[in-house]
């Protein structure tokens, strides 16, 4: 018998007609999701020790509470392994702090989005990619956990495009944007180790970010749009510096 409680949506045994549903309400990021059956959920469960019904935080703008058990649901929709789910947990309760402000990330006509620094151990238990092409495909662990984040972000907080979500162009690294840092390649001491965490512990650093620089202009004249231009480029200039 199982223990979860979401409800059962019943539709015709393929992939197609189970992704058809999630497209047609609004529960997916358009990308073709794994069916979240009650084996699957249940399976993604045995990757933590905590109660499916523990309400880690609440999703704006919706405020849906984020049970283990909403999460696991999603991360199986994005395609993650049992052993990813603490990190999707963790991340979940980051973005839920007051300071995260995850009501203005959700709800900006900007476009920022949510990324997860991952730093300690777990970088290499999970495979999550550190060095070349670390913001491109390849690894498993980066793009589904990133993934699952996102989903989460529509599913239980009702962050959809053009509704909730109201970025006026978005970006693509709202799909997906979760790495590791290349501690032992680099010339400092790792970002948890200066956030006051031990090295041989494992964090998930959550920050809301974007890839792109908006330029507005209220005029058609060519002078007005280099003005709006230097203006973005003088406020953007080394902002993201962090050391």
């Amino acid at each position: 018998m199982s223990n979860l409680i979401s409800n059962i949506i019943e539709v015709e045994d393929s992939l197609e007609a189970a992704n058809d549903w999630f497209c047609r309400e609004k529960l997916s990021d358009g990308l073709p999701i794994v069916p979240p059956t009650v084996e699957r959920v249940e399976r993604m469960l045995g990757g933590t020790h905590r109660d499916p019904q523990e309400v880690i935080g609440s999703i704006p703008p919706k405020w849906a509470p984020a049970t283990v058990e909403k999460i696991a649901i999603n991360a199986v929709m994005a395609g993650c392994l049992p052993e990813y789910l603490p990190v999707v947990i963790a991340a979940v309760e980051a973005m839920c702090e007051p300071r995260f402000n995850l009501y203005g990330v959700q709800a900006t006509t900007g476009y920022v989005g949510p990324a997860l620094l991952v730093n300690g151990p777990i970088r290499k238990q999970l495979d999550i990619n550190c060095d070349a092409g670390v913001f491109g495909p390849g690894y498993r662990s980066n793009a589904t956990i990133g993934r699952a984040i996102r989903l989460i972000l529509i599913t239980v907080g009702g962050g959809f495009p053009g509704e909730t979500d109201r970025s006026t162009f978005g970006w693509p690294g709202k799909y997906t944007m979760c790495f590791g840092e290349n501690q032992e390649k680099s010339p400092w001491e790792p970002y948890h180790v200066e956030m006051g965490f031990q090295p041989e512990e494992s964090t998930v650093t959550v920050c809301g970010i974007n890839g792109f620089l908006p330029m507005h202009t209220a005029g058609n004249r060519g002078e007005q749009a280099l003005s709006s231009l230097a203006e973005v480029i003088a406020m953007h200039h080394g902002v993201s510096r962090r050391r």
